[in-house]
């Protein structure tokens, strides 16, 4: 029986076996969208190649009874201007730095114990933090005293599920820091901190670091308790900075999933579907990982990109404990290549992770340069990679 796109993803992540193996994407970048998709929607997208959708919401809003609002809307790069939560004692400035080759801007958060500031650079592919905010260590005293703690729009989301139907499935991540941050704890703390001066105060003060963690982890936790009742499918945690690639087996163990496996239990028990998201490295932590006990895995990302994944071995590792997304080299086979060789390489990852089910092929994390054509081709071939039911 032919599945809908959501059904077939639903199926994939609860470790069932769809109709044919699912095909979809990860973030459509705005500059692929305007330069090779003529500024088409992502709905739009999705259609035109036959893709199982995703529909990102990511709504927060502000808890009142703790004085907070929305802010301003800013002129810094990243989340929604209008869902960036402020108090009278966090209040969120930006301006302008002159710069001749980049869009620079200037973000203070302004707090009764001090003011914070970072530089956020950005291009027309990304953003970037070329100055953080946490750069002395009680700058994480003044984010403990006053952060705000901002909840799911509940609401919000379930009318973006009504809205998605049954395209496709409706995803969304644990928040992350204000203007520039990631769901994962620690991947959270690299934003604010710097990720090699995150890693040497692992050896150096071990204790600020899991300081910081903490306060981080509060603010996430109160973010999930608030979900309860959303129709979200997936929520994403993690980030590429807890990816092998940058730090230890042995970091891992003591900063990364002391912080993320207890929220990843308590989105169990609001409901929540979690996907933990590692763009780089993983073979080393491939158990680690999955034995936070996340519903789904990602990116996979293959030699051929500079990180170290061997899909097959990686499935045969872990595949019968959570479903796996990704896995295609996109720098190869999406770009500068013939459609036959985009074809092989999906029917390579389907024989490779595609065994029973539990596999979504998906480019590993965003692209921004692609060929229509080729997507086409991939999207076309995955279609192709049918089940057989017994």
């Amino acid at each position: 029986m032919t599945m809908t796109p959501r059904q077939r993803l639903l199926a994939a992540l609860d470790r069932r076996v769809p109709d044919r193996l699912p095909v979809t994407t990860h973030h459509l970048m705005a500059y692929f969208m305007d330069r090779y998709m003529g500024g088409a929607s992502v709905r739009e997208f999705f259609d035109r190649f036959g893709m199982d959708a995703i529909d990102w919401i990511t709504p927060l809003r502000p808890d009142a009874g703790r004085g907070e609002r929305y802010s301003p809307p800013h002129g810094g790069p990243g989340i929604d201007d209008s869902r960036i939560v402020c108090s009278d004692e966090w209040r969120i400035e930006d301006e302008a730095v002159p710069d001749t080759r980049y869009r620079t801007v200037r973000c203070r958060i302004i707090t009764p114990g001090g003011t914070l500031t970072a530089v956020i650079q950005s291009n027309e592919h990304t953003s970037w933090i070329t100055e953080p905010f946490v750069k002395h260590k009680q700058d994480i005293d003044i984010i403990g005293k006053y952060v705000t703690s901002p909840r799911c729009d509940v609401e919000a989301v379930n009318e973006g599920a009504e809205r998605c139907g049954e395209r496709g499935i409706v995803r969304g991540n644990v928040c992350g820091f204000d203007i520039y941050g990631q769901p994962g704890c620690w991947q959270d703390a690299c934003c604010l901190v710097g990720t090699e001066q995150m890693i040497l105060a692992t050896y150096d003060d071990p204790g600020w670091v899991h300081e910081l963690l903490d306060i981080l982890f509060r603010r996430k936790k109160a973010f999930v308790e608030s979900l309860r009742g959303a129709r979200y499918d997936l929520i994403e945690l993690g980030g590429g900075t807890a990816s092998s690639t940058v730090i230890s087996p042995k970091i891992f163990d003591r900063f990364v999933a002391p912080y993320d496996a207890p929220l990843i239990a308590l989105l169990h028990q609001t409901g929540m579907r979690v996907v933990y998201h590692t763009c780089g490295g993983m073979m080393p932590l491939l158990e680690r990982i999955a034995d936070m006990q996340p519903d789904a895995m990602e990116t996979f990302t293959p030699r051929g990109m500079g990180a170290d994944v061997d899909l097959a071995e990686a499935k045969r590792r872990i595949g019968d404990r959570v479903c796996m997304i990704g896995g295609f080299d996109q720098f190869h086979y999406l770009l500068g290549c013939t459609s036959e060789e985009t074809r092989a390489e999906v029917r390579r990852c389907f024989q490779a992770a595609g065994r029973n089910g539990s596999y979504i092929l998906c480019p590993s994390d965003h692209f921004f340069d692609a060929e229509p054509a080729l997507i086409a081709a991939y999207a076309d071939e995955a279609h192709r990679c049918v089940y057989t039911v017994p």
